[in-house]
């Protein structure tokens, strides 16, 4: 059976991979999966995605589905809406923050959440099989123009919007050129905030920083922040599910850094919760956790893992390292506004600044980095370094557990052709030496 589905959604650089008639052929499948109902369709920012999106309403309409068009959202607003506005599922168009040539499709099921991996698998097989729906009435496409509307003010309903407004706080926001352009603005506004943007055109090559948000390319959010005196910046990924904040020094945190302190903060308000993360997170959130009598649960690697995760365990919270949080009480999915609004509700009810909130929490040292790679050459890391670490954790990629302090963590991407190497450590200087020496390791093996 054709493996279609990567670690987030089916993506391919468009007209290559991405071909209209794969479009067609994949949205059939979809359409067969789903069955019946209507179906809200939204996509990004990218240059491909208009026509991408005719192919997607047209391959509906054929199979005899109506299409509601969303227009351009963030992938967190298309899934709010699909569970708020009560339709049968959704299709969002977008390769997330992979580079400007690529393009992808991420089905919603009815709930609001990414499909499980086990639906995935039902798709490709229909897909292989060209088991499509046949009808012979077709489907009509309508325009949603309520979609936006309904996001905020789900968002709004979660958070003290009146204590908030009163504290006129000023926020950066880096909009990467991505869709949060069309919603996050306006959120900030509606509380208040005095708001600073920066790469706010939406523009499918990224030109203002490129389409994923690093600690190495945020230097004019930093710049920005302490410029304008500001709170707080915040800086989204292409399409808007991921956030990465910036304090009001100018320091960049991880995602992980941010994801303890929105942890600790909702979890002495929900007590005996449950929190949701993969293998590759920081240890400090055990930490967290217990202090507030509550469980983590970890997955693999992949916002699909964790958001259905949360589902069955009913999860109050569920995060990823790279900036993607997901506040279940909204909706178990990554998504950058919501994050930013819990940041702001815990500011306005703290004394202290995002820095010195952050300097409360135990310490934790993580870091990621990257090295090109083939799917063969990935296999052949990975089974290099379980001879050489036997007792090593292989459920996702290989997880090394170097002593007590130290980790490392390498898995191949499921949606570009690098690896990626992860590890946290007791110090930043461990944490340096340690990720050097793996990746001299790795870039030896594949030499």
């Amino acid at each position: 059976m054709q493996k279609l589905f990567g670690t987030n959604g089916v993506r391919g650089v468009f007209s290559d991979d991405l071909t209209l008639e794969f479009v067609n052929d994949l949205v059939m499948s979809l359409a067969a999966y789903f069955k019946k109902g209507k179906i809200l369709v939204g996509y990004d920012g990218r240059h491909s995605s208009p026509i991408i999106a005719k192919i997607v309403s047209s391959a509906l309409n054929y199979s005899g589905l109506d299409c509601y068009m969303a227009g351009l959202v963030p992938t967190p607003c298309l899934e709010y809406a699909t569970k708020k506005l009560e339709y049968d599922g959704g299709i969002m168009i977008t390769a997330s923050h992979n580079p400007p040539r690529y393009n992808g499709i991420k089905p919603v099921a009815s709930d609001g959440v990414e499909i499980s991996r086990e639906d995935e698998k039902k798709i490709e097989q229909i897909f292989d099989e060209k088991n499509w729906l046949k009808t012979e009435a077709f489907g009509n496409t309508y325009d949603d123009t309520t979609v936006i509307s309904t996001y905020i003010d789900g968002i709004m309903s979660m958070i003290d919007k009146d204590r908030i407004n009163g504290k006129q706080f000023k926020i950066c926001l880096d909009l990467g050129n991505g869709a949060q352009s069309v919603t996050a603005k306006k959120l900030c506004e509606e509380l208040g905030c005095d708001v600073f943007t920066i790469n706010e055109q939406i523009d499918g090559d990224f030109p203002g920083r490129g389409s994923e948000p690093t600690p190495q390319n945020l230097d004019e959010l930093s710049k920005l922040v302490v410029e304008t005196n500001s709170d707080f910046g915040i800086a989204f990924d292409g399409d808007g599910d991921r956030s990465i904040f910036c304090d009001e020094s100018g320091k960049i945190l991880t995602g992980d850094i941010s994801a303890l302190l929105l942890c600790d903060y909702l979890l002495k308000q929900y007590p005996n919760s449950k929190v949701v993360t993969c293998l590759n997170s920081g240890n400090t959130i055990e930490t967290i956790v217990e202090e507030n009598d509550s469980q983590v649960i970890r997955t693999k690697v992949g916002s699909v893992e964790v958001s259905r995760k949360m589902v069955t365990a009913n999860a109050l919270v569920g995060y990823e390292e790279n900036g993607g949080f997901m506040f279940g009480k909204h909706n178990h999915v990554r998504d950058g506004a919501m994050t930013m609004a819990l940041m702001l509700d815990l500011l306005s009810k703290s004394e202290s600044n995002l820095s010195e909130n952050t300097g409360k929490l135990p310490p934790s040292f993580t870091t990621k980095t990257k090295i090109e790679c083939s799917k063969t050459e990935s296999k052949t890391v990975i089974d290099q370094l379980l001879k050489e670490f036997p007792d090593s954790d292989t459920t996702d990629g290989i997880k090394i557990q170097v002593d007590n302090d130290n980790w490392v963590m390498i898995r191949p991407s499921g949606t570009e052709p690098i690896i990626r190497i992860y590890g946290e450590s007791n110090s930043p200087q461990n944490l340096d030496s340690l990720i050097s020496d793996f990746v001299e390791k790795i870039k030896s093996i594949l030499s």
